[in-house]
């Protein structure tokens, strides 16, 4: 342990130039504060597109830790969707993740300090779209055949105790509400996802003690003309088996990541058959630490592009989801945790 040793003037230890001071160990001041090394940190994540228009949120140092959505419309122009006053971010499993979706042009995001879904069009103001009260809601998709979120919702009116996560419908033509529960019963819910004619739901769920990279289930389940569930079976996924992202190809296939065979490989639900869209020996999953995670976008009707790691990194590739073809494509930077792709760009 060092200290310092003052034979002269004891008083006077100001007087010594910094440089020239010695401290004890947890003691010294630095004139670098945290804010000093944080303000250059600013992080972008959430991907997401909307026609010609490129989305994400900006997590910047400089104002807080305020997230922000940015868009960057087909001409090229940036700048901040989201008003001044906001703060787009979940507390839904407290690691957040998925505070936001757009579409035509109208977000629907999660505000920061009282965890309600807002609504904002085009020029316009936020909007709530769910009641005020002790619930948190992430990891939305909207209902191509209802004006309709469905969204995971963490309900916190529990008298103390843990936490209820649940699947809940919250209409858009309605008056705000804390939404309909259509699907409940597990400690975790994650990645509500619609077929693209609407007919069908997909979701992951997990219970204690599992972590969404040891053990989840991967649930299918037929929407109804009310837009109730009805038939919910599980497709894959136990308490040793992880799935990662499910979703839907462009012609309605299920498509998801699991690392049955010990790898993150892509797999995909076809006649009721769990098939390999591409077997190799590195994974095309991440652990869940957050919602929204994606390692995989339809580019068109048969190409994917994927982001997958090999030997400790992560690298860019497409599959042809028909010929099964893998091919390897150059990036001079390692892919982030989401990605989106259109038939003539991917956005990591």
């Amino acid at each position: 342990m060092l200290s310092i040793r003052v034979t002269e003037q004891p008083s006077s230890l100001t007087a010594v130039p910094p440089e020239q001071r010695v401290a004890a160990h947890g003691t010294w001041q630095s004139p670098i504060s945290a804010g000093t090394v944080a303000s250059g940190a600013l992080r972008l994540s959430r991907a997401m597109l909307d026609g010609g228009d490129i989305y994400w949120i900006e997590g910047r140092p400089a104002e807080g830790g305020r997230s922000v959505i940015v868009k960057r419309d087909a001409a090229g122009h940036t700048a901040d969707v989201t008003p001044a006053s906001t703060d787009v971010r979940t507390r839904v499993h407290e690691y957040g993740g998925a505070a936001y979706l757009v579409s035509d042009g109208i977000v629907y995001y999660s505000e920061f300090a009282d965890q309600r879904v807002y609504k904002l069009k085009p020029g316009g103001t936020p909007e709530p779209v769910t009641a005020a009260g002790d619930w948190c809601y992430a990891d939305g998709c909207l209902d191509p055949s209802r004006p309709r979120l469905v969204l995971v919702r963490e309900d916190h009116t529990t008298a103390g105790r843990e936490a209820v996560t649940m699947l809940v419908s919250v209409g858009l033509d309605a008056a705000p509400s804390a939404g309909i529960v259509i699907a409940s019963g597990h400690d975790f819910y994650s990645t509500p996802r619609f077929s693209p004619d609407g007919r069908r739901l997909s979701w992951l769920a997990w219970n204690h003690p599992q972590m969404p990279w040891d053990g989840t289930e991967l649930w299918c389940a037929n929407v109804s003309s009310d837009g109730t569930l009805n038939g919910a079976r599980r497709i894959a996924g136990n308490a040793s088996e992880a799935i990662f992202q499910p979703g839907w190809s462009p012609g309605g296939t299920l498509y998801f990541v699991s690392d049955r065979t010990g790898w993150w490989n892509l797999y995909r639900l076809r006649d009721d058959d769990i098939e390999p869209v591409h077997a190799m020996d590195v994974d095309f999953g991440r652990p869940q630490w957050q919602l929204g995670m994606s390692t995989w976008a339809f580019a068109d009707t048969s190409r994917i592009v994927v982001t997958y790691q090999q030997l400790g990194r992560w690298r860019l590739a497409t599959i042809d989801a028909q010929t099964g073809v893998f091919t390897a494509l150059p990036v001079d930077r390692e892919p982030g945790d989401s990605i989106a792709a259109t038939p003539s760009h991917a956005v990591l």
